[in-house]
Protein backbone atom coordinates (compact mmCIF):
# COMPACT_ATOMS: atom_id res chain seq x y z
CA UNK A 1 0.00 0.00 0.00
CA UNK A 2 1.33 3.46 -1.00
CA UNK A 3 2.17 5.89 1.77
CA UNK A 4 1.24 9.54 1.21
CA UNK A 5 3.28 12.19 2.95
CA UNK A 6 1.50 15.29 4.16
CA UNK A 7 3.05 18.69 4.77
CA UNK A 8 2.54 20.15 8.24
CA UNK A 9 -0.23 22.66 8.50
CA UNK A 10 0.39 26.06 10.11
CA UNK A 11 0.16 25.74 13.86
CA UNK A 12 0.88 21.99 13.76
CA UNK A 13 -0.90 19.00 12.34
CA UNK A 14 -1.05 17.93 8.76
CA UNK A 15 -2.63 19.85 5.89
CA UNK A 16 -5.32 17.84 4.24
CA UNK A 17 -6.22 18.69 0.66
CA UNK A 18 -9.86 19.54 0.00
CA UNK A 19 -12.13 16.75 -1.02
CA UNK A 20 -11.90 16.00 -4.72
CA UNK A 21 -8.68 17.96 -5.20
CA UNK A 22 -5.61 16.34 -6.67
CA UNK A 23 -2.78 15.80 -4.26
CA UNK A 24 -0.10 16.13 -6.95
CA UNK A 25 1.30 19.53 -7.96
CA UNK A 26 0.44 21.03 -11.43
CA UNK A 27 2.52 19.86 -14.39
CA UNK A 28 4.07 23.32 -15.06
CA UNK A 29 3.88 27.10 -14.53
CA UNK A 30 0.62 28.87 -15.45
CA UNK A 31 0.37 30.01 -19.14
CA UNK A 32 1.58 33.56 -19.98
CA UNK A 33 -0.60 35.97 -22.00
CA UNK A 34 0.64 37.38 -25.34
CA UNK A 35 2.02 40.92 -25.77
CA UNK A 36 -1.06 41.86 -27.81
CA UNK A 37 -3.38 40.61 -25.08
CA UNK A 38 -1.39 42.47 -22.46
CA UNK A 39 -1.55 45.65 -24.52
CA UNK A 40 -5.31 45.34 -24.96
CA UNK A 41 -5.71 44.72 -21.25
CA UNK A 42 -3.64 47.77 -20.35
CA UNK A 43 -5.62 49.88 -22.82
CA UNK A 44 -8.88 48.62 -21.28
CA UNK A 45 -7.62 49.40 -17.81
CA UNK A 46 -6.46 52.88 -18.93
CA UNK A 47 -9.88 53.58 -20.43
CA UNK A 48 -11.47 53.15 -17.02
CA UNK A 49 -9.80 56.34 -15.74
CA UNK A 50 -10.11 59.88 -17.08
CA UNK A 51 -6.34 60.43 -17.49
CA UNK A 52 -6.12 57.19 -19.41
CA UNK A 53 -9.01 58.18 -21.64
CA UNK A 54 -7.41 61.56 -22.28
CA UNK A 55 -4.15 59.90 -23.32
CA UNK A 56 -6.03 57.67 -25.77
CA UNK A 57 -7.92 60.67 -27.17
CA UNK A 58 -4.72 62.68 -27.60
CA UNK A 59 -2.98 59.83 -29.41
CA UNK A 60 -6.01 59.27 -31.66
CA UNK A 61 -6.28 62.98 -32.56
CA UNK A 62 -2.57 63.22 -33.36
CA UNK A 63 -2.81 60.07 -35.50
CA UNK A 64 -5.82 61.44 -37.43
CA UNK A 65 -4.12 64.75 -38.11
CA UNK A 66 -0.88 63.06 -39.21
CA UNK A 67 -2.89 60.72 -41.45
CA UNK A 68 -4.63 63.74 -42.99
CA UNK A 69 -1.29 65.41 -43.67
CA UNK A 70 0.36 62.30 -45.06
CA UNK A 71 -2.45 61.55 -47.50
CA UNK A 72 -2.65 65.22 -48.53
CA UNK A 73 1.08 65.46 -49.22
CA UNK A 74 0.96 62.22 -51.23
CA UNK A 75 -2.06 63.14 -53.36
CA UNK A 76 -1.09 66.76 -53.99
CA UNK A 77 2.47 65.71 -54.87
CA UNK A 78 1.06 63.40 -57.54
CA UNK A 79 -1.19 66.12 -58.94
CA UNK A 80 1.58 68.71 -58.88
CA UNK A 81 3.85 66.31 -60.77
CA UNK A 82 1.13 65.66 -63.35
CA UNK A 83 0.45 69.40 -63.78
CA UNK A 84 4.18 70.05 -64.13
CA UNK A 85 4.35 67.31 -66.78
CA UNK A 86 1.50 68.99 -68.68
CA UNK A 87 3.44 72.26 -68.77
CA UNK A 88 6.98 71.01 -69.17
CA UNK A 89 6.87 67.58 -70.83
CA UNK A 90 3.74 66.12 -72.40
CA UNK A 91 2.38 69.29 -74.05
CA UNK A 92 5.77 70.29 -75.51
CA UNK A 93 6.14 66.72 -76.83
CA UNK A 94 2.67 66.90 -78.37
CA UNK A 95 3.52 70.28 -79.91
CA UNK A 96 6.82 68.90 -81.25
CA UNK A 97 5.00 65.95 -82.82
CA UNK A 98 2.61 68.38 -84.53
CA UNK A 99 5.60 70.42 -85.69
CA UNK A 100 7.20 67.27 -87.16
CA UNK A 101 4.03 66.64 -89.15
CA UNK A 102 3.88 70.25 -90.36
CA UNK A 103 7.56 70.31 -91.30
CA UNK A 104 7.24 67.12 -93.34
CA UNK A 105 4.08 68.32 -95.09
CA UNK A 106 5.65 71.71 -95.80
CA UNK A 107 8.81 70.08 -97.16
CA UNK A 108 6.69 68.03 -99.55
CA UNK A 109 4.77 71.11 -100.65
CA UNK A 110 7.92 73.19 -101.05
CA UNK A 111 9.68 70.53 -103.10
CA UNK A 112 6.79 70.40 -105.57
CA UNK A 113 6.69 74.20 -105.75
CA UNK A 114 10.43 74.29 -106.50
CA UNK A 115 9.95 71.69 -109.21
CA UNK A 116 7.33 73.85 -110.92
CA UNK A 117 9.54 76.92 -110.77
CA UNK A 118 12.01 75.39 -113.20
CA UNK A 119 15.28 73.52 -113.41
CA UNK A 120 17.03 76.06 -111.20
CA UNK A 121 14.68 76.55 -108.28
CA UNK A 122 14.95 79.83 -106.35
CA UNK A 123 17.34 79.89 -103.41
CA UNK A 124 14.60 80.80 -100.91
CA UNK A 125 12.53 77.78 -101.96
CA UNK A 126 15.48 75.45 -101.57
CA UNK A 127 16.31 77.03 -98.23
CA UNK A 128 12.74 76.55 -96.95
CA UNK A 129 12.81 72.87 -97.91
CA UNK A 130 16.14 72.29 -96.18
CA UNK A 131 14.91 74.13 -93.10
CA UNK A 132 11.84 71.88 -92.94
CA UNK A 133 13.91 68.71 -93.20
CA UNK A 134 16.42 69.95 -90.62
CA UNK A 135 13.63 70.90 -88.22
CA UNK A 136 11.91 67.52 -88.58
CA UNK A 137 15.22 65.70 -88.02
CA UNK A 138 16.08 67.78 -84.95
CA UNK A 139 12.64 67.25 -83.42
CA UNK A 140 12.84 63.51 -84.05
CA UNK A 141 16.10 63.35 -82.09
CA UNK A 142 14.55 65.39 -79.27
CA UNK A 143 11.42 63.22 -79.22
CA UNK A 144 13.50 60.05 -79.08
CA UNK A 145 15.37 61.40 -76.06
CA UNK A 146 12.29 62.62 -74.16
CA UNK A 147 9.45 60.27 -75.03
CA UNK A 148 10.36 57.87 -72.21
CA UNK A 149 8.92 54.37 -72.23
CA UNK A 150 6.12 55.01 -74.71
CA UNK A 151 6.65 52.09 -77.11
CA UNK A 152 4.17 53.37 -79.69
CA UNK A 153 5.97 56.70 -79.93
CA UNK A 154 9.36 55.00 -80.17
CA UNK A 155 8.11 52.79 -82.97
CA UNK A 156 6.88 55.77 -84.99
CA UNK A 157 10.08 57.72 -84.36
CA UNK A 158 12.14 54.77 -85.62
CA UNK A 159 9.97 54.51 -88.75
CA UNK A 160 10.27 58.24 -89.45
CA UNK A 161 14.03 58.19 -88.91
CA UNK A 162 14.32 55.30 -91.36
CA UNK A 163 12.03 56.69 -94.08
CA UNK A 164 13.08 60.35 -94.04
CA UNK A 165 16.50 59.78 -95.69
CA UNK A 166 14.80 57.71 -98.41
CA UNK A 167 12.38 60.53 -99.08
CA UNK A 168 15.12 63.15 -99.30
CA UNK A 169 17.08 60.86 -101.62
CA UNK A 170 14.11 60.65 -104.00
CA UNK A 171 13.74 64.44 -103.94
CA UNK A 172 17.41 64.89 -104.85
CA UNK A 173 17.03 62.44 -107.73
CA UNK A 174 13.96 64.36 -108.91
CA UNK A 175 15.88 67.64 -108.76
CA UNK A 176 18.93 66.27 -110.55
CA UNK A 177 16.79 64.75 -113.33
CA UNK A 178 14.72 67.92 -113.65
CA UNK A 179 17.87 70.03 -114.08
CA UNK A 180 18.75 67.81 -117.04
CA UNK A 181 15.34 68.51 -118.57
CA UNK A 182 14.23 64.86 -118.39
CA UNK A 183 10.54 63.99 -117.78
CA UNK A 184 11.65 61.26 -115.36
CA UNK A 185 12.09 63.95 -112.71
CA UNK A 186 8.32 64.23 -112.37
CA UNK A 187 8.07 60.48 -111.77
CA UNK A 188 10.67 60.65 -108.99
CA UNK A 189 8.78 63.55 -107.42
CA UNK A 190 5.46 61.70 -107.55
CA UNK A 191 7.08 58.64 -105.98
CA UNK A 192 8.57 60.83 -103.22
CA UNK A 193 5.12 62.31 -102.61
CA UNK A 194 3.68 58.81 -102.39
CA UNK A 195 6.32 57.90 -99.79
CA UNK A 196 5.44 61.02 -97.86
CA UNK A 197 1.66 60.47 -97.90
CA UNK A 198 1.71 56.71 -97.27
CA UNK A 199 4.68 56.33 -94.91
CA UNK A 200 5.97 59.51 -93.32
CA UNK A 201 2.83 61.53 -92.68
CA UNK A 202 0.81 58.59 -91.26
CA UNK A 203 3.70 57.78 -88.91
CA UNK A 204 3.90 61.44 -87.86
CA UNK A 205 0.13 61.44 -87.28
CA UNK A 206 0.38 58.34 -85.07
CA UNK A 207 3.24 59.93 -83.14
CA UNK A 208 1.15 63.06 -82.59
CA UNK A 209 -1.83 61.02 -81.41
CA UNK A 210 0.33 58.99 -79.01
CA UNK A 211 1.90 62.08 -77.44
CA UNK A 212 -1.44 63.90 -77.29
CA UNK A 213 -2.92 60.84 -75.57
CA UNK A 214 -0.20 61.04 -72.93
CA UNK A 215 -0.94 64.76 -72.55
CA UNK A 216 -4.61 64.03 -71.85
CA UNK A 217 -3.65 61.36 -69.32
CA UNK A 218 -1.55 63.94 -67.48
CA UNK A 219 -4.49 66.35 -67.64
CA UNK A 220 -6.78 63.78 -66.05
CA UNK A 221 -4.23 62.93 -63.34
CA UNK A 222 -3.70 66.60 -62.47
CA UNK A 223 -7.43 67.40 -62.41
CA UNK A 224 -8.67 64.37 -60.44
CA UNK A 225 -10.09 65.27 -57.04
CA UNK A 226 -7.98 64.35 -53.95
CA UNK A 227 -10.86 62.43 -52.39
CA UNK A 228 -8.72 60.52 -49.88
CA UNK A 229 -7.23 63.78 -48.59
CA UNK A 230 -10.60 65.47 -48.30
CA UNK A 231 -12.05 62.44 -46.53
CA UNK A 232 -9.13 62.24 -44.08
CA UNK A 233 -9.44 65.98 -43.43
CA UNK A 234 -13.14 65.73 -42.63
CA UNK A 235 -12.46 62.76 -40.35
CA UNK A 236 -9.76 64.69 -38.49
CA UNK A 237 -12.09 67.69 -38.16
CA UNK A 238 -14.87 65.46 -36.80
CA UNK A 239 -12.48 64.02 -34.22
CA UNK A 240 -11.33 67.47 -33.10
CA UNK A 241 -14.88 68.79 -32.81
CA UNK A 242 -15.92 65.73 -30.79
CA UNK A 243 -12.91 66.08 -28.46
CA UNK A 244 -13.66 69.76 -27.79
CA UNK A 245 -17.33 69.06 -27.16
CA UNK A 246 -16.35 66.31 -24.74
CA UNK A 247 -13.91 68.65 -23.02
CA UNK A 248 -16.66 71.26 -22.62
CA UNK A 249 -19.09 68.75 -21.16
CA UNK A 250 -16.52 67.53 -18.61
CA UNK A 251 -15.03 70.90 -17.59
CA UNK A 252 -17.51 73.60 -18.70
CA UNK A 253 -14.58 75.29 -20.41
CA UNK A 254 -15.48 76.56 -23.85
CA UNK A 255 -11.99 76.54 -25.34
CA UNK A 256 -8.92 74.38 -25.08
CA UNK A 257 -6.16 76.42 -26.67
CA UNK A 258 -4.27 73.42 -28.01
CA UNK A 259 -7.33 71.80 -29.57
CA UNK A 260 -8.44 75.13 -31.03
CA UNK A 261 -5.00 75.60 -32.62
CA UNK A 262 -5.09 72.05 -33.99
CA UNK A 263 -8.57 72.67 -35.42
CA UNK A 264 -7.49 75.96 -37.00
CA UNK A 265 -4.44 74.34 -38.62
CA UNK A 266 -6.56 71.49 -39.98
CA UNK A 267 -9.19 73.91 -41.32
CA UNK A 268 -6.51 75.94 -43.11
CA UNK A 269 -5.07 72.82 -44.73
CA UNK A 270 -8.51 71.54 -45.74
CA UNK A 271 -9.58 74.88 -47.24
CA UNK A 272 -6.21 75.38 -48.95
CA UNK A 273 -6.49 71.90 -50.40
CA UNK A 274 -10.04 72.37 -51.66
CA UNK A 275 -9.65 75.92 -52.99
CA UNK A 276 -6.18 75.36 -54.46
CA UNK A 277 -7.22 72.23 -56.30
CA UNK A 278 -10.43 73.88 -57.54
CA UNK A 279 -8.45 76.78 -59.00
CA UNK A 280 -5.87 74.42 -60.51
CA UNK A 281 -8.61 72.25 -61.98
CA UNK A 282 -10.33 75.28 -63.50
CA UNK A 283 -7.12 76.65 -65.02
CA UNK A 284 -6.11 73.27 -66.44
CA UNK A 285 -9.59 72.87 -67.93
CA UNK A 286 -9.20 76.28 -69.53
CA UNK A 287 -5.79 75.33 -70.89
CA UNK A 288 -7.24 72.20 -72.45
CA UNK A 289 -10.47 73.70 -73.82
CA UNK A 290 -9.21 77.11 -74.93
CA UNK A 291 -5.61 76.24 -75.74
CA UNK A 292 -4.88 72.62 -76.57
CA UNK A 293 -8.16 71.88 -78.40
CA UNK A 294 -7.81 75.06 -80.47
CA UNK A 295 -4.20 74.20 -81.31
CA UNK A 296 -5.21 70.72 -82.40
CA UNK A 297 -7.87 72.10 -84.76
CA UNK A 298 -5.52 74.76 -86.13
CA UNK A 299 -2.71 72.25 -86.65
CA UNK A 300 -5.07 69.97 -88.56
CA UNK A 301 -6.23 72.91 -90.66
CA UNK A 302 -2.68 73.95 -91.43
CA UNK A 303 -1.72 70.42 -92.44
CA UNK A 304 -4.80 70.23 -94.70
CA UNK A 305 -3.72 73.49 -96.36
CA UNK A 306 -0.19 72.17 -96.91
CA UNK A 307 -1.48 68.94 -98.44
CA UNK A 308 -3.93 70.89 -100.61
CA UNK A 309 -1.06 73.02 -101.91
CA UNK A 310 1.02 69.90 -102.65
CA UNK A 311 -1.95 68.42 -104.51
CA UNK A 312 -2.36 71.62 -106.51
CA UNK A 313 1.31 71.60 -107.52
CA UNK A 314 1.32 67.90 -108.40
CA UNK A 315 -1.76 68.35 -110.56
CA UNK A 316 0.34 70.52 -112.86
CA UNK A 317 3.42 68.30 -112.58
CA UNK A 318 1.63 65.01 -113.32
CA UNK A 319 -0.61 66.49 -116.07
CA UNK A 320 -3.23 63.80 -115.69
CA UNK A 321 -0.78 60.88 -115.51
CA UNK A 322 -2.15 59.68 -112.15
CA UNK A 323 -5.85 58.93 -111.94
CA UNK A 324 -8.14 58.72 -108.92
CA UNK A 325 -10.00 55.57 -107.91
CA UNK A 326 -12.80 56.33 -110.39
CA UNK A 327 -10.18 56.04 -113.19
CA UNK A 328 -11.45 59.30 -114.67
CA UNK A 329 -10.49 62.17 -112.39
CA UNK A 330 -7.01 63.50 -111.72
CA UNK A 331 -5.87 62.04 -108.38
CA UNK A 332 -4.09 65.15 -107.21
CA UNK A 333 -6.98 67.43 -108.10
CA UNK A 334 -9.31 65.17 -106.11
CA UNK A 335 -6.87 65.30 -103.20
CA UNK A 336 -6.84 69.10 -103.44
CA UNK A 337 -10.63 69.27 -103.29
CA UNK A 338 -10.84 66.92 -100.29
CA UNK A 339 -8.12 68.77 -98.38
CA UNK A 340 -9.81 72.13 -99.03
CA UNK A 341 -13.03 70.74 -97.54
CA UNK A 342 -11.08 69.68 -94.45
CA UNK A 343 -9.51 73.13 -94.31
CA UNK A 344 -12.91 74.85 -94.47
CA UNK A 345 -14.28 72.64 -91.68
CA UNK A 346 -11.20 73.20 -89.54
CA UNK A 347 -11.36 76.98 -89.88
CA UNK A 348 -15.06 76.99 -88.97
CA UNK A 349 -14.30 74.99 -85.83
CA UNK A 350 -11.32 77.20 -84.97
CA UNK A 351 -13.51 80.31 -85.19
CA UNK A 352 -16.03 78.71 -82.85
CA UNK A 353 -13.31 77.80 -80.32
CA UNK A 354 -11.55 81.19 -80.45
CA UNK A 355 -12.50 83.09 -77.29
CA UNK A 356 -10.93 86.50 -77.97
CA UNK A 357 -10.28 88.88 -80.83
CA UNK A 358 -6.56 88.06 -80.86
CA UNK A 359 -7.48 84.45 -81.60
CA UNK A 360 -10.26 85.17 -84.13
CA UNK A 361 -8.40 87.78 -86.18
CA UNK A 362 -5.76 85.48 -87.78
CA UNK A 363 -8.37 82.78 -88.38
CA UNK A 364 -10.57 85.30 -90.21
CA UNK A 365 -7.58 86.28 -92.38
CA UNK A 366 -7.06 82.61 -93.15
CA UNK A 367 -10.73 82.26 -94.16
CA UNK A 368 -10.38 85.21 -96.55
CA UNK A 369 -7.17 83.73 -97.93
CA UNK A 370 -8.88 80.41 -98.59
CA UNK A 371 -11.61 82.12 -100.61
CA UNK A 372 -9.00 83.89 -102.76
CA UNK A 373 -7.07 80.63 -103.10
CA UNK A 374 -10.13 78.79 -104.40
CA UNK A 375 -10.89 81.49 -106.96
CA UNK A 376 -7.35 81.57 -108.30
CA UNK A 377 -7.09 77.78 -108.33
CA UNK A 378 -10.30 77.56 -110.34
CA UNK A 379 -8.92 79.99 -112.94
CA UNK A 380 -5.63 78.09 -113.15
CA UNK A 381 -7.42 74.76 -113.41
CA UNK A 382 -9.64 75.98 -116.24
CA UNK A 383 -6.56 77.05 -118.21
CA UNK A 384 -4.87 73.71 -117.54
CA UNK A 385 -7.92 71.70 -118.65
CA UNK A 386 -7.90 73.68 -121.91
CA UNK A 387 -4.35 72.53 -122.46
CA UNK A 388 -2.81 75.94 -121.81
CA UNK A 389 -0.13 74.90 -119.33
CA UNK A 390 1.87 78.08 -119.87
CA UNK A 391 -1.11 80.17 -118.76
CA UNK A 392 -1.97 77.93 -115.80
CA UNK A 393 1.56 77.75 -114.34
CA UNK A 394 2.00 81.45 -113.39
CA UNK A 395 -1.47 81.53 -111.86
CA UNK A 396 -0.31 78.80 -109.48
CA UNK A 397 3.31 79.75 -108.71
CA UNK A 398 3.16 83.46 -109.59
CA UNK A 399 5.49 85.68 -111.59
CA UNK A 400 6.01 89.37 -112.23
CA UNK A 401 2.66 89.63 -114.04
CA UNK A 402 0.74 87.34 -111.68
CA UNK A 403 1.31 88.66 -108.17
CA UNK A 404 -2.11 87.41 -107.07
CA UNK A 405 -1.47 83.73 -107.63
CA UNK A 406 -2.91 80.79 -105.72
CA UNK A 407 0.55 80.39 -104.19
CA UNK A 408 0.35 83.91 -102.74
CA UNK A 409 -3.08 83.10 -101.28
CA UNK A 410 -1.68 79.90 -99.78
CA UNK A 411 1.15 81.88 -98.18
CA UNK A 412 -1.44 84.17 -96.57
CA UNK A 413 -3.37 81.20 -95.23
CA UNK A 414 -0.22 79.51 -93.91
CA UNK A 415 1.10 82.65 -92.20
CA UNK A 416 -2.29 83.39 -90.63
CA UNK A 417 -2.61 79.87 -89.26
CA UNK A 418 0.91 80.08 -87.89
CA UNK A 419 -0.04 83.25 -86.00
CA UNK A 420 -3.22 81.61 -84.69
CA UNK A 421 -1.32 78.56 -83.43
CA UNK A 422 1.25 80.79 -81.71
CA UNK A 423 -1.53 82.74 -79.97
CA UNK A 424 -3.25 79.59 -78.72
CA UNK A 425 0.09 78.21 -77.53
CA UNK A 426 0.57 81.33 -75.42
CA UNK A 427 -2.97 81.01 -74.05
CA UNK A 428 -2.34 77.37 -73.16
CA UNK A 429 0.95 78.11 -71.43
CA UNK A 430 -0.58 80.95 -69.40
CA UNK A 431 -3.57 78.92 -68.19
CA UNK A 432 -1.53 75.77 -67.50
CA UNK A 433 1.06 77.69 -65.49
CA UNK A 434 -1.73 79.30 -63.47
CA UNK A 435 -3.05 75.83 -62.70
CA UNK A 436 0.38 74.65 -61.63
CA UNK A 437 0.88 77.79 -59.56
CA UNK A 438 -2.37 77.17 -57.67
CA UNK A 439 -0.81 73.97 -56.29
CA UNK A 440 2.49 75.65 -55.50
CA UNK A 441 3.51 75.57 -51.85
CA UNK A 442 0.59 73.35 -50.90
CA UNK A 443 2.72 70.29 -50.18
CA UNK A 444 5.16 72.14 -47.93
CA UNK A 445 2.45 74.23 -46.30
CA UNK A 446 0.21 71.24 -45.61
CA UNK A 447 3.08 69.27 -44.07
CA UNK A 448 4.08 72.16 -41.80
CA UNK A 449 0.53 72.95 -40.68
CA UNK A 450 -0.25 69.31 -39.99
CA UNK A 451 2.82 68.96 -37.78
CA UNK A 452 1.75 72.08 -35.91
CA UNK A 453 -1.81 70.75 -35.60
CA UNK A 454 -0.72 67.36 -34.27
CA UNK A 455 1.63 68.98 -31.73
CA UNK A 456 -1.09 71.42 -30.65
CA UNK A 457 -3.57 68.59 -30.13
CA UNK A 458 -1.10 66.69 -27.96
CA UNK A 459 -0.29 69.85 -25.96
CA UNK A 460 -3.98 70.60 -25.51
CA UNK A 461 -4.64 67.15 -24.11
CA UNK A 462 -1.48 67.42 -22.00
CA UNK A 463 -2.86 70.59 -20.47
CA UNK A 464 -5.90 68.65 -19.29
CA UNK A 465 -3.74 65.82 -17.98
CA UNK A 466 -1.72 68.24 -15.86
CA UNK A 467 -4.86 68.96 -13.87
CA UNK A 468 -4.77 65.38 -12.51
CA UNK A 469 -1.25 65.61 -11.10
Amino acid sequence: MAITSRAPAPGGGVAVPPAGASASPPDGPPGRSTAWAEGVERLREAATTEPGRLRIIGAALAALIVLFGTVSVWEISERTTAADDVVGRSQPLSADAASIYRSLADADTTSSSGFLLGAQEPHEVRQRYEKDIANASKLLVSAAANTGGNEDSREQIALLSEQLPRYTGLIEQARATNRQGLPLGGAYLRYANEQMTTQLLPAAQRLYEAETGRLYEDYDDARSWPLASLGAGLLAMAGLVWAQRRNYRHTNRVFNHGLVAATAASVVVLLWLAVGHTVARSSLSEARADGQESMKVLNDARIASLQARAGENLTLIARGAVLAEDKKSDKYDVDFTNNMKQLDAGLATALRLADDEAGRSPVNRAVDGVQQWKQRHTAAREADLKGDYEAALPQVVGDEKHKESSGAAFDTVDASLDQAVAHEQREFTRAAREGLGALGGLVTGAAALVIIGAAAAVLGIGRRLSEYR
